[in-house]
């Protein structure tokens, strides 16, 4: 069984993301906690001795987005009807980074799926500054969802590597169960160096292909060249329905969340973008 934080701000970018998850796990017995976090325009006294709801008083914006979370629940259960699926409901006051945080602590949740932009939906941002601050800080997988992106079987699934990742301490489970569950073929890419690969990398390429499904995976060494050219040339190849990476310090993804023009990705921003944690302690 998958547990799985779904937050949301009410906005149509997270209910489609909300959607997408639960046809991504639509053969999974999975229980979702479908949550909103809210910080009161005006900070009200009683806010500062703790919240409403511990003083015995009445928290309406507590209220107001119990109901709306209700339901969502109740739309998401018409409109799939699914009996390996269960929808709870959390609202909280807090700051949605940290009640994220706090719910995929008390709950052992899996992963997170969530919208790659939040009401606003700037088009000209890749991911708003909430997903941003969720992807950089959860220690388990996060799933972004775009939200032009209309739900297809992840058949085909990129997941570039450097070969940098002990893969034994990498959280590949999520990935291994949404592969599983679709058939999906697993595209490994390397952009390879000049100077070939370290002993290092290369005992860690072999404990990948020991971890990865046999006759489930290709893998495909790139000359040496940007990564972010590498996957949009591949993908013109190989139609991609998902991309994975391992957030570790080698990755792109640290330049991912510096870099202030990141519009010209190409494939992140059209396809569900999967971040896996990386325990880099010995």
């Amino acid at each position: 069984m998958m547990k799985i934080v779904l937050p949301t701000d009410f906005s149509k970018n997270a209910f489609h993301a909300i959607v997408y998850a639960a046809k991504l796990l639509e053969k999974t017995t999975s229980i979702f906690y479908l949550m909103h976090a809210y910080t009161p325009a005006l900070y009200r006294i009683d806010y500062a001795f703790g919240s409403p709801g511990q003083l015995g008083l009445p928290d309406d914006q507590q209220n107001s987005a119990q109901n709306a979370l209700e339901k969502i629940r109740k739309r998401l259960k018409k409109k799939f009807d699914n009996t390996r699926h269960t929808y709870m409901t959390h609202a909280a006051f807090n700051t949605l980074e940290d009640e994220v945080k706090n719910v995929v602590k008390n709950e052992n949740v899996d992963a997170i799926i969530m919208g790659t932009q939040g009401a606003t939906g700037a088009k000209e941002i890749l991911f708003g500054s909430t997903a941003v601050h969720i992807l950089k800080k959860a220690e388990i997988p996060v799933l972004a969802v775009p939200s032009e992106y209309r739900f297809k079987p992840p058949k085909q699934i990129l997941f570039p590597t450097d070969y940098e990742v002990d893969y034994e301490k990498a959280d590949l489970e999520f990935l291994m169960q949404v592969a599983k569950s679709w058939e999906s073929h697993i595209n490994v890419l390397h952009v390879s160096s000049p100077e070939g690969l370290t002993p290092e990398q290369k005992r860690n390429k072999k404990i990948l292909e020991k971890i990865l499904p046999p006759k489930s995976y290709k893998v495909y060494d790139l000359p040496d060249q940007e990564l972010i050219h590498a996957i949009n040339g591949f993908q013109e190849n190989v139609p991609i329905d998902f991309l994975v990476m391992i957030k570790n310090k080698h990755s792109f993804l640290e330049r991912l969340f510096v870099e202030p023009v990141i519009q010209n990705i190409g494939l992140h921003c059209k396809v569900p973008f999967l971040v896996l944690p990386y325990n880099q302690k010995p």
